[in-house]
């Protein structure tokens, strides 16, 4: 009985839907990348492509989301890569396949 109970009482965050396109706004994302246009960087289409093409899945795209390393603008410049604001696997993931997915 006990094991049972203890199985419904998993953490609301178990059941939570992850809105993917939320987190993407509140990190800031949507200030250098757009769906379909270049901005300060590529079109989340462009990255999905990029990513297709050379077999890279959600774990290189959570890496480059969490790593802050540099990358290239559109105009040719550098800047370091904003971190995203979560350290949630399940939050990392939905965003990785949200934008991959485009």
């Amino acid at each position: 009985m006990s094991a049972a109970i203890g199985s419904l009482c998993l953490s609301a965050s178990a059941f939570a839907q992850v809105d993917a396109e939320e987190v993407f706004k509140e990190n800031d994302c949507h200030k250098c990348h757009h769906a379909t246009k270049a901005k300060k960087g590529p079109s989340l289409e462009k990255i999905a492509a990029r990513f297709k093409t050379e077999n890279l899945g959600t774990d290189e795209a959570i890496k480059h989301m969490t790593s802050g390393g540099k990358v290239k603008l559109t105009d040719g410049t550098e800047e370091d890569h904003k971190i995203i604001d979560s350290k949630d696997p399940q939050v990392l993931n939905a965003v990785a396949k949200w934008m991959l997915d485009r």
